[in-house]
């Protein structure tokens, strides 16, 4: 595995296509990870929407497997977005198959999460370009969202919270089945903590 300091830093949201792409990149970059969850985004409106908002806001990094099915969602995300706020990654056919796999994929090829690091990284960096910066990133002004304010907002650790969380997500248009961790990555792209206290506050009157 790459050194920590090797972490890769970078303002734009990286989109793989599942959960174990997700957990292996995050030992290489900072960068916020949302996955498509493969050929659900073809379905998922909410997820649809989120990556165009996230698209606008801070740009994509589209890192999918180099079979058919990973192009065939790259080329979809890159349609959904817009062509103009994504970078592309690349990784190389590599032949293989991932260590919790019984058998290889039907092309005999390495996904993401089998790739080495190092070409990760490689891949990352080339798509990025000059504009590989440790700065880089929008960030909404006000202060950052915590996972304490998550507990405060009671869409955490509380007694409702799941249902609390359901109710938020979906008056903002928000995917329902995001984690905590993706929750609180989204809202603090999105917004700051002073406008979803406000949001917050005005959907408790409003069910009051």
């Amino acid at each position: 595995m790459s050194a920590p300091s090797a972490r890769l830093h970078t303002g734009r949201v990286l989109v793989v296509e599942g959960k174990y792409d997700a957990a292996r990149l995050a030992g290489i970059t900072d960068a916020m990870i949302l996955p498509t969850g493969g050929f659900a985004i073809f379905s998922d409106k909410k997820r649809q929407r989120l990556l165009k908002e996230l698209a606008v806001k801070n740009g994509l990094i589209l890192l999918t497997d180099s079979d058919r099915a990973g192009f065939q969602i790259r080329t979809y995300v890159t349609n959904l977005v817009g062509a103009q706020h994504v970078v592309q990654a690349y990784v190389p056919a590599m032949p293989g198959k991932e260590r919790r796999k019984a058998a290889p994929g039907k092309e005999g090829l390495l996904g993401v999460e089998g790739v080495p690091d190092e070409v990760i990284l490689r891949a990352l960096r080339e798509a990025l370009g000059p504009e590989l910066d440790p700065g880089a990133g929008a960030a909404p002004r006000g202060r950052a969202v915590t996972y304490g304010d998550l507990y405060d907002w009671g869409l955490s650790g509380t007694a409702g919270a799941a249902q609390r969380k359901y109710r938020l997500l979906a008056d903002l248009g928000l995917p329902p089945r995001l984690s905590k961790k993706e929750m609180l990555e989204v809202f603090n792209r999105l917004y700051s903590f002073e406008e979803l206290d406000a949001m917050i506050a005005a959907l408790d009157a409003g069910c009051g």
